[in-house]
């Protein structure tokens, strides 16, 4: 017996998702972005999944990347965000992380870092974005310090990030890819620009490396239907059941702060998901969830443990039927619309309580 909530992560769905986002760029190499637990999905299972296929593996930071390590990962880890402290260049040296550098302090700690072997440096340039990125200005100077030193690989990769590749009218793409080329074409080395929306709606940002994350797990992250997000499947459902029913009268209301108020005779059903799971505790009445195959909507606010649905206009609702709050035949996006959130969101926010099934 145990609570019927639980997560199933399709790794057949997701190695198609990699392999859809090689062939929508077949000139680049395609990293595999696994941070933030591999976006709620498991770090350790996805990567072990998709290391037959990918040439290297990209994450946030050095703990998640000694995880995969210890795991038995051995292809080379981006560290996204470089290192936060000096001690773990030292580190990503001998475990061979790829680095990226994006202020002077990083470069400063690989410079002067004592090292037994050369690392392999990531420069990102801020091109507009002004979140993380040496300034375009003072590239060249950074590129030639560390390329001269015997802490550094002749192997530099230069890479940016796009502010609004998801919006697929949005011109600042394109201005941010001229900052980008006007400051890394004397250099000659190779670059790394597209990120899930630019490998999907941007072609001209393909380079050398591309960065597919969001677009692994089945969900395109454009701000509009585009032709290649129908390459893709969803990799996690969010699963559980009806647990309780009930018939409740006219004006009567369900749930905290009596916020769902029945305008004809009701029936609702009790389903085992809440914000305790990672489900949004702000989403709205009427928000979508499949019960036993049929759509049906939220009534009232979602609670630690349950959610209440409004299941009236629903044929045979059964204690035990199976309920999909998003997954197949529901996607995460248009459940993230109700929740004022994105489809980012609700994936890494998922919790440990809900055990995760992986299917092949």
């Amino acid at each position: 017996m145990a609570r019927p909530s639980h997560m199933v992560v399709d790794l057949g769905a997701l190695i198609h998702n990699y392999q859809w986002a090689c062939q929508l760029a077949p000139k680049a190499q395609t990293m595999a972005v696994v941070k933030a637990n591999a976006y709620g999905h498991g770090a350790v299972a996805c990567a072990t999944a998709l290391e037959p296929y990918a040439p290297a593996f990209g994450v946030a930071c050095i703990e998640e990347a000694i995880e995969l390590r210890k795991a038995g990962i051995s292809k080379p880890i981006v560290l996204l965000e470089g290192t936060f402290t000096p001690d773990e260049v030292t580190v990503a040296a001998e475990q061979d992380f790829w680095v990226m550098v994006e202020d002077p302090t990083q470069v400063h700690a690989i410079l002067n870092a004592h090292l037994s072997k050369p690392l392999t440096v990531w420069i990102k340039v801020d091109t507009g974005m002004h979140r993380l990125g040496l300034s375009p200005q003072k590239v060249g100077g950074y590129y030639q310090q560390l390329l001269n030193s015997p802490n550094v690989s002749n192997h530099i990769v230069f890479a940016t990030h796009f502010a609004s590749a998801d919006e697929t009218n949005n011109s600042f793409t394109s201005v941010q890819l001229k900052v980008f080329m006007e400051t890394t074409a004397p250099f000659n080395q190779p670059v790394s620009l597209a990120n899930s929306p630019a490998i999907m709606a941007w072609p001209e940002a393909h380079g050398d490396w591309n960065r597919a994350g969001f677009m692994l797990y089945g969900n395109s992250p454009l701000d509009a239907h585009h032709p290649s997000s129908e390459g893709l499947k969803p990799v996690m459902q969010m699963c559980s059941a009806v647990t309780s029913l009930r018939h409740i009268d006219a004006g009567e209301t369900v749930g905290y702060a009596q916020k769902w108020r029945a305008e004809r005779p009701s029936t609702i059903a009790t389903v085992a998901i809440g914000y305790g799971d990672g489900y949004p505790r702000n989403a709205e009445s009427g928000t979508p969830v499949m019960v036993n195959g049929q759509r049906a909507g939220i009534a009232g606010r979602v609670s630690m443990d349950m959610i209440t649905v409004d299941v009236t206009d629903l044929n045979d609702v059964n204690i035990g039927d199976p309920v999909c709050l998003w997954g197949k035949g529901l996607n995460i996006n248009e459940v993230a619309s109700h929740a004022a959130t994105i489809g980012y969101e609700l994936m890494t926010r998922v919790t440990q309580r809900l055990p995760i099934k992986y299917t092949q």
